[in-house]
């Protein structure tokens, strides 16, 4: 018996403070426990996450076998479960007989469960908008849950359960996922909410009670009450004396007999007897509690009623907006100060407004207390840099990250995904960064009067710290490498130089910020930084000075380093050199220190003098290409900042240039130019990195080993007035005051475009709705068009004579309109990209309303513009189409009761919905006065909205919410005000915020200021119900009526961050033929149930005739779940005028018309393509193909599901484009098998192996998609099927191979059952969800599965004789998940199905129960693949991660039911691959096998030996150009993702990849062998290519490397070829113009302009007699330009001379009759017939022309049957290859012969390119590149 002595450990024992657990000495913790410190509830908390609770908890005692000895009765936890996760707790408590038991409670527990040891209780976590205790079963934490105090009563627990008797508290672990504030131990009952003074006034004392203590209390805001911030549980609640067979909810009452005054509002306690499945399940339900007998001293009154007019009927309303006028300190609270703490690191600041004051708001009865979900807003992008400085940008420790400040904001970037995190709490522009050491403590310090530092932990984002720095602008900021001290520099109040010096050694152990020095000084200081070796030593520079400090003894005292004829030099920074260790004497360390005359001065430190010194100077030509420094005169390069690493030296310059240099500066090794000064220069740590910042607010890094720069951010150097969005959100336009319009890319940051003019300054922009057009004002009054497509100037309309202050296209993209300063109006007729003015008008607009893109706004029916003008004081509402006026509303008038003296005025103007018909319009008493945009007349008021005038205002696309930005504060509104609190606060601005608004799909918020801010918007899409489906909720499965009352609807590929809201409409509905939906019986005759239906087979192949087709039936027998059955109908023959093909009514069943792509990306959505391939071609016969399809580079990482492998056989067989690779994986060898012409889908593999079957789209003609089915013998294609309408999702052969389900996509939404005997239709099903996936069961033959939007359906399959009758059980996802999209699933062991969700989860399912039991965290991201052999799973996920998991122990857990956990599954191996997983096969044991990707690459992955091997590769975008290697062994292709590929034709392997990061490979050429030269093995290999930046590389194949670099060209290269000797490379821009250049010495010799203004298409060299033609030289090139026209040139590289021989230009018709765009031209020299060329082009004729340059005519034409795209000419036989737009490449003999035609295909052949040799052929299209063998030429 262990000795407890109590006495100590009343009246209560806080256990946290009392052991310490913050040292860890006497507490133990495992895994992600962390220490926070809460602003809200204004302490340290406690955050324990992870995914097992097993190996994330805290502990106490810290070892098992001590003991707390806490006698307490009462055990009080006060925590808060994360949102969306589940915790678990376990408490040992000691029982009088020495017995130790285990009391859990955990949300994972869904039964009570006892034993003799151990009790184990269900949790149900509250949820804040609920107000009381959560009905339902126990499950993850809702994202409003709250905090809670926990009562338990430890003595009765043991009595009521064990009939035990309690001695003490042993240990409690507290598991993952929780917050924690504090635990205690007490035997008196503290009630919550209640005052010292309202105890003594109740006499609690009396009843054993008392007032909650201050340790243990929760914060309560003045004028707010405790139980409406915080649930309260006691457990088991009071009275309880035996195990009840009920679950009752009530409220604690207080002892009998006192009299219980109710709290007006809160809603009588009620007994609630629930059904005997819930009665028999005892849960931990929070019960929350109201106040105890605390009399109210005086009752609420309500003053006055407001009138409410309304302008439609409807409901009244009066509903203020609460009052949001925050005070300065709740404002500045982040995300986490909303009635629930938010983890530090989440996005975005998020204030919450709590109403107060003696407003009162009567909500709607039933309604929530504010808006949903909370917060409404995450943070996800900013787009900018810099702000108060532009010279701090700090590299992660790990070399994988930047950090850097943007305004207010800090930013880590992660370098790999482009990941963005965020430290918020800064409340004015971030001056200053640095990192201790370990790169585990991040200070920063902000600027203004109040400047204050913080320090954060790194790795979770967390403010440890907050302190005074003492410094208004502080410019330098340096940690000690220990992280201990903390040194910082800049101006004091009394603007003078003050260096203070902190400790920091305390922050990491929950300790704050001292100062250990500070002094004033008179000299200038520009850097400072703590030495690397003594915490205690700093160096600092400036002008005319260098200053050693030390602090000693609490005093900061300094030395000056004697600096001779370098003292009056300007220094501005200073660096240590890395290497030398602590051990190292002072004498033996090197500092450099620069300045602005380019010198760089090494400093002895010992002796306090200047060492050595160098000064840089700009290049010098060496001989060699480098720069070199010395110390001669003239002006040198002005540094503004140094880094050193152990190898080389970064400086960064005035000059705008970042070097590295050798250690001993004798030569600069590598630079890079930037558009501005460079302001600073920081290596990464792994010194593989530069990192570099500039003046004009660019952040970017140099790759050493690379040697390219990669821009990492771009900004605008003064504040953002306005922006535009592009109607697909991609792009984002944005005006500003540093006077550049720029467009950026919202996914990637990247800036695209930069707009400026000469002398004027850009006022407003405005993106078209549909076209790629960017309208832009400007202050001269002239407002500008810009083509985005061809980046040109369109138009310049001169309506106004001063600066534009509105701009703005109505939202049907038909009309524009321009205001200006003078208050002129112009309207904008927009057709067919012509822009016509239609009238102007003068003084409608006010002057003073200042601009925007919001100044004029338009109604989303395009009807109405309105405006604030001809005054402030009025608003005007016009037809948009005639700018005839409609309405005045005069707002100074509106307001009859203010008393202010200063007229109200109208600010901004924004239209509502446009059914409601009002506007909106705000004004300068910060009110928003909802207006009746046909009558004026005043609607509702909201008032106050912010402090300041609100600057923006923008309402969503549905109506449902507002926006508004004042000061520095964004809010978002319930546009019909309906709760408690109508909006939410954000804040993370520095500047006033000018413009606020949605993205057209409604999915994110952009807010422009300082910087551009880019939010996820996670509010639920509108819920829309059919009138139509008001019957009947009991069937799992509803008929789908034939029309749709839903409208269309854009939803985005994108996932939402957060799991929607689910919808009250009904579950998905199986719509079955063509029968009418039940409930509608008679709505239609006898007759129209025998109507009869005819199921389409194909044309030919598979024909159904008049046999009988099975049709689904619904029928309701009054039992929950429907019966389907199938109805034989005999079919009636065809018409006679009817064709064969073509569908009849009631062939297909009726389906909605609108088709959303659901939200995965697991469901195929084909690549567009404008070409077809034609009905007929000259296709050769059979046994004369002169072209055999020999190999395919190229995987098609678009499709899904097709890739097959069978281990067994070793089948292996994947798509490229339309064409089935079969490879043989030991030779590598190929066989293709021709019969799709679109792009293939998917495929599938019988179990058997020897049949496979494929789906693509429509043929051209053909109503349905095409299904082949293939024997894997020999390829032979014995069955073509046709049903579905658009695309084949998904394809699955059950176990027995005696069927074959096919289910389309989301379009067509079918399901289709065949016979793999005759592969006769037998089943056809339509179904009103879209199906992702399905798979047979192995266990019954006939049962099948498939999974769609938040169900999975179950199905088998009876037979009847020739029919099937097929059961149906929809089965929706377990409630935990939300509203999920099931994405995959794949059968495991005996009766599991495991299903995958886009949310990350993976779900098991019992087939017998058709039930889930079980479910776990699996991926951050989509599960689009799942593979199960026996006791292990594969998952695949658009996280690009592949996981391999170990599930032995789920059978066993399926027979516990819902106790089952997910930590019993464990993940035994992970790789990561290139790119979302969309295919997998492994085999039996899974120990290896073979996964596709979206970067069309094929992975070998063994699991065993932990490696991925490529065994498939290709090229994910278009392919812009193929060549072949002189000596065919090899080819290279380039495309438009910036990578050059080297193949090796045998194998068809990638033997290199040169990757230039966000460029364009646009063209490439291999160099030519040079005449007369035997190839060597060691010959060098050299490829040339050209950038869409106007490079141009040479790489080594043989080394692989980049040898050289040249920028020739100012416009993108669309051209490059090596002369015939290889010893000149030629290359041709965008711009038409023409360079010829040296790989030898990098220059450009010769530029020619003559074909200046059209791009090149064509550069061709070959050889000729030196005087042959009559011009001198031994090479003859021509260069051909999209405009019809080539030019022949003769040169003689060595003699210089290059003179123009021939000028082509050839006719063609006025406009492109039926081109969606012009055909390229091209030409090509004859191989077989010197003196001639062959030209192909868009003209009056489709001909190919042969042209004599001896003659100077065209020799013969060869008709053609369209416009050539791509044109070759062999070397060796007279044979001409032509690609096609329509998918065909045509073998033309010449001069005649017949041509042939080969398919093979899927989009326009754009290349084909002739081997040297002639043998062979290379062809793309798009991605795929086909290599052809000529047979028999």
């Amino acid at each position: 018996m262990i000795l407890v002595l109590a006495a100590w450990q009343r009246p209560y024992l806080n256990i946290f403070k009392h052991f310490r657990v913050e040292e860890w000495k006497r507490s133990a913790k495992e895994g992600d426990v962390a220490a926070l410190t809460d602003t809200r509830l204004k302490g340290t908390i406690y955050r324990i996450r992870g995914s097992n609770p097993a190996s994330s908890y805290l502990q106490l005692p810290r070892a098992g076998t001590q003991s707390l000895g806490l006698t307490g009765r009462y055990l009080y936890l006060l925590f808060r479960p994360l949102s969306r996760k589940h915790f678990l707790v376990h408490l040992d408590v000691t029982t009088e007989e020495n017995q130790v038991v285990r009391i859990s409670f955990s949300s994972l527990f869904k039964e009570f469960k006892s034993t003799a040891t151990w009790l184990q209780f269900p949790f149900v976590c509250g949820a804040a908008s609920e107000g009381t205790a959560r009905r339902g079963a126990p499950g993850a934490a809702p994202a409003d849950v709250r905090w809670t105090c926990l009562v338990l009563d430890l003595p009765s627990i043991l009595a009521l359960y064990l009939s035990r008797r309690y001695s003490h508290l042993r240990g409690v672990k507290l598991c993952c996922n929780l917050l924690v504030k504090n635990l205690c131990t007490s035997d008196l009952l503290f009630e919550p909410g209640v005052t010292l003074a309202e105890a003594r006034l109740g006499d609690l004392s009396s009843r054993g009670a008392a007032p909650m203590p201050r340790e243990l209390a929760f914060p309560v805001p003045k004028g707010e009450k405790w139980h409406n911030l915080y649930d309260y549980i006691r457990f088991p609640s009071e009275g309880a004396k035996l195990l009840q067979n009920s679950i009752q909810k009530s409220f604690p009452s207080p002892v009998a007999g006192d009299q219980v005054l109710e709290e007006p509002g809160r809603p009588q306690t009620q007994l609630v007897t629930l059904s005997r499945p819930v009665c028999d399940r005892l849960s931990l339900i929070p019960q929350i509690t109201s106040p105890k007998a605390v009399p109210h001293r005086c009752p609420v009154v309500t003053k006055s009623i407001p009138e409410v007019h309304l302008a439609v009927p409807g409901p009244p309303r009066a509903v203020p907006a609460g009052d949001p006028m925050l005070d300065e300190k709740q404002r500045l609270h982040s995300a986490g100060d909303t009635g629930q703490p938010v983890p530090l690191s989440d996005g975005g600041i998020h204030v919450y407004a709590h109403q107060r004051g003696r407003q009162t708001t009567r909500p709607v009865p039933g309604s929530e207390e504010g808006l949903v979900p909370d917060p409404i807003l995450k943070l996800r992008t900013i787009i900018g840099f810099g702000g108060c400085s532009t010279k701090w940008a700090l590299w992660t420790q790990d070399s994988t990250a930047v950090v850097y400040p943007c305004h207010a904001v800090i930013v880590a970037l992660l370098l790999k995904t482009g990941e963005q995190r965020f430290f918020l709490g800064h409340t004015d522009k971030v001056s200053a960064l640095a990192f201790s050491g370990s790169g585990a403590l991040l200070a920063s310090a902000q600027a203004g009067p109040r400047s204050v530092g913080r320090l954060w932990d790194f790795p979770t984002a967390s403010c440890l710290c907050l302190f005074k720095t003492y410094l208004q602008s502080l410019v330098s900021l340096s940690f000690s490498r220990s992280g201990a001290v903390l040194c910082g520099v800049g101006k004091d109040v009394h603007s003078k130089t003050m260096v203070v010096v902190w400790n920091t050694a305390q922050v990491t152990r929950g300790g704050g910020v001292t100062v250990l020095a500070k002094a004033h000084t008179d000299v200038d200081i520009q850097a400072m930084k703590i030495a690397f070796f003594d915490d205690t030593r700093m160096v600092s520079c400036g002008r005319d000075n260098i200053r050693l400090w030390r602090v000693r003894s609490g005093a900061l005292r300094s030395c000056p380093v004697t600096l001779g004829e370098y003292h009056s030099l300007d220094f501005t920074d200073l660096a240590f050199q890395e290497g030398p260790g602590p051990e190292q004497e002072p004498e033996n360390r090197v500092l450099f220190v620069c300045s602005r005359s380019g010198h760089v001065l090494e400093v002895d430190y010992k002796n306090v003098c200047v060492r050595s010194a160098r000064r840089l100077l700009p290049a010098q030509p060496r001989g060699d290409g480098e720069e070199q420094a010395g110390s001669s005169s003239g002006p040198g390069i002005a540094i503004n900042s140094i880094s050193m690493s152990l190898t080389f030296c970064a400086t960064g310059s005035e000059d705008g240039y970042m070097r590295l240099w050798l250690l001993d500066f004798s030569a600069a090794v590598l630079e890079a130019e930037h558009e501005a000064s460079v302001s600073s220069v920081c290596i990464s740590p792994d010194s593989h990195k530069v990192l570099s910042t500039t003046a004009s607010g660019n952040l970017g890094y140099l790759d050493i080993q690379a040697q390219d720069y990669n821009t990492l951010m771009r900004s605008h150097t003064a504040s953002v007035l306005g922006f535009s969005v592009e109607g697909k959100w991609k792009q984002i336009a944005t005006v500003s005051q540093d006077n550049t319009i720029r467009v950026w890319d919202l996914a990637s940051r990247q800036q695209l475009y930069d707009f400026s003019a000469a002398e004027e300054t850009p006022c407003t922009v405005a993106f078209h709705p549909f076209w790629k057009i960017l309208a832009c004002g400007f202050d001269s009054g002239v407002v500008r068009t810009f083509s985005l497509a061809a980046s040109d100037l369109l138009l310049e309309l001169r309506q106004h004579r001063t600066a534009i202050t509105g701009l703005t296209f109505s939202p049907d993209g038909n009309l524009m309109f321009s205001s200006c300063l003078q208050g002129t109006l112009a309207l904008y007729s927009l057709a067919a990209w012509k822009t016509q003015v239609l009238r102007v008008l003068g003084n409608v607009v006010a002057r003073d309303a200042g601009s925007g893109v919001d100044t004029l706004v338009v109604s989303g029916d395009s009807r109405l513009l309105a405006f604030v003008g001809p005054s402030k004081y009025v608003v005007t509402v016009m037809e948009a189409c005639s700018l005839d006026e409609l309405l005045r509303v005069d707002i100074s008038i509106l307001d009859l009761h203010s008393t202010c003296t200063v007229l109200d005025s109208a600010v901004k103007v924004c239209f509502g919905p446009v059914l409601q018909g009002e506007l909106l319009v705000s004004t300068s008493s910060n009110k928003i006065l909802v207006l009746d945009a046909k009558t004026g007349r005043l609607v509702r008021e909201v008032s106050p909205v912010h402090k300041l005038t609100c600057s923006s205002l923008a309402l969503s696309k549905d109506g449902q919410y507002l926006l508004t930005a004042g000061d520095k504060v964004i809010k978002v509104w319930d546009y019909r005000m309906r709760f408690n609190i109508n909006f939410q606060v954000f804040i993370g601005h520095s500047e006033p915020v000018h413009q606020v608004a949605f993205t057209p799909d409604q999915e994110h918020v952009i807010s422009v200021g300082d910087a551009i801010f880019l939010w996820d918007f996670l509010a639920p899409p509108p819920v829309r119900s059919s009138p139509g489906r008001a019957h009947s909720r009991t069937s799992t499965l509803l008929l789908r009526s034939d029309s749709c009352s839903e409208e269309p609807r854009d939803v985005p590929d994108t996932p939402r961050q957060t799991v929607p809201v689910p919808s009250l409409s009904f579950p998905p509905c199986l719509d079955t033929s063509s029968v009418h939906p039940a409930g509608f019986q008679s709505t239609f005759s006898e007759s129209d149930r025998e109507e009869e239906a005819d199921v389409p087979g194909s044309s030919g192949k598979v024909e159904n005739g008049n046999k009988d087709v099975s049709v689904l039936v619904v029928e309701s027998d009054g039992n929950e779940e429907p019966v389907v059955r199938p109805k034989v109908r005999q079919e009636s023959p065809r018409s006679p005028e009817k064709p064969a093909n073509e569908p009849r009514r009631g062939t297909k069943p009726p389906k909605c018309q609108w088709s959303i792509r659901p939200d995965s990306y697991r469901h195929f959505t084909p690549r567009f393509k404008a070409s077809v391939l034609p009905q007929s071609f000259l296709s050769p016969p059979a046994g004369s193909e002169v072209l055999k399809l020999k190999a395919v580079i190229g995987y098609n990482g678009n499709g899904r599901g097709n890739m097959v492998w069978n281990p067994d056989t070793g089948f292996f067989a994947y798509s490229c484009g339309c064409v089935i690779v079969v490879e043989d994986l030991h030779s590598g060898s190929q066989n293709h098998w021709l019969g799709h012409a679109q792009e293939i889908s998917t495929l599938t593999l019988s179990h058997h192996a020897q049949v496979l079957a494929s789906a693509s789209g429509k043929k051209d003609g053909d109503s349905q998609c095409q299904i082949c089915i293939w024997r894997t013998q020999d390829g032979a294609c014995t069955a073509e099927l046709f049903h579905h309408e658009t695309q084949v999702q998904a394809m699955a052969f059950s176990w027995d191979n005696k069927f074959l389900v096919t289910i389309g996509d989301y379009s067509d939404q079918t399901m289709a059952l065949w016979s793999t005997h005759t592969y006769e239709l037998l089943l056809s099903t339509c179904i009103s969800e879209p199906l992702h996936d399905v798979a047979f069961s192995p266990v019954s033959h006939q049962g099948l599965a498939c999974v769609g939007r938040g169900a999975v359906m179950f199905w088998l399959l009876e037979q009847q004789g020739a029919a099937v009758r097929p059961k149906v059980h929809r089965v929706p996802a377990p409630d935990v998940l939300g509203l999920v999209e099931l994405t995959s699933l794949c059968y495991g062991a005996d009766t599991l199905l495991y299903t995958g969700t886009n949310s990350g989860q993976i779900c098991v399912w019992d087939t017998e129960t058709n039930s889930c039991f079980m479910t776990w965290e699996a991926d951050e991201g989509e599960i689009g693949v799942l593979v199960c052999q026996h006791n292990r799973l594969v998952s695949g996920s658009n996280t690009k991660r592949i996981r391999l998991w170990s599930v032995a122990t789920v059978q066993e857990l399926r027979l516990k039911g819902p106790s089952a956990r997910c930590g019993s599954v464990l993940l035994e191996h992970e790789i990561t691959l290139d790119g979302t997983i969309v295919s997998a096969a492994f085999d039996d044991s899974l120990e290896m096998g073979i996964v596709g990707t979206t970067a069309g690459t094929l992975w070998y992955i063994n699991w065993v030996e932990s490696t991925s091997i490529r065994l498939i590769s290709g090229h994910k975008d278009k392919v812009t150009e193929v060549c072949f290697s002189p000596s065919e062994s090899h080819c290279a292709t380039c495309g438009e993702d910036g990578s050059v590929r080297i193949w090796a034709l045998g194998s068809t392997e990638l033997v290199v990849q040169f990757q230039v990061l966000n460029q364009s490979c646009q063209c490439l050429a291999w160099k030519p062998r040079p005449v007369g030269v035997w190839p060597c093995p060691g010959e060098s290999q050299h490829v040339v290519a050209g950038y869409s930046d106007g490079t141009v590389r040479v790489f080594s194949v043989s080394r692989t490397e980049m040898e050289l670099k040249m920028h020739p060209h100012a416009a993108a290269l669309t051209a490059i070829t090596y002369s015939t000797d290889g010893e000149m490379i030629l290359s041709g821009g965008k711009d038409g113009i023409v360079a010829i250049s040296s790989p030898r010495t990098g220059m450009t010799i010769h530029v020619l302009a003559d074909h200046r203004g059209s791009p090149i298409t064509v550069l061709q060299c070959t050889r000729k007699q030196y005087h042959d033609l009559g011009m001198e030289g031994g090479e003859l090139w021509l260069a051909s330009s999209s405009d019809r026209r080539v030019s022949v040139w003769a040169s003689d590289w060595l003699q210089d001379k290059c003179e123009l021989l021939d000028w082509l230009s050839f006719p063609a018709p006025a406009g492109p009759e039926g081109l969606d765009s012009l055909p390229p031209s091209l030409a090509a020299f004859c191989p077989w017939e010197h003196g001639v060329l062959v030209y192909v082009g868009f003209g009056l004729q489709k001909e190919a022309l042969f042209y004599s340059l001896r003659k100077k005519q065209v020799l013969r034409k060869i008709s053609l049957p369209a416009f050539a795209t791509s044109l070759s000419l062999s070397p060796s036989a007279p044979f001409m290859a032509i690609g096609f737009s329509d998918r065909l490449l045509r073998l033309q003999p010449c001069p005649a012969g017949d041509p042939q035609d080969y398919a093979g295909h899927d989009d326009t052949v754009h290349l084909c390119r002739f081997a040297p040799s002639g043998r062979r052929l290379l062809t793309a299209s798009h991605s795929a590149v086909l290599v052809w063998e000529l047979t028999g030429a």
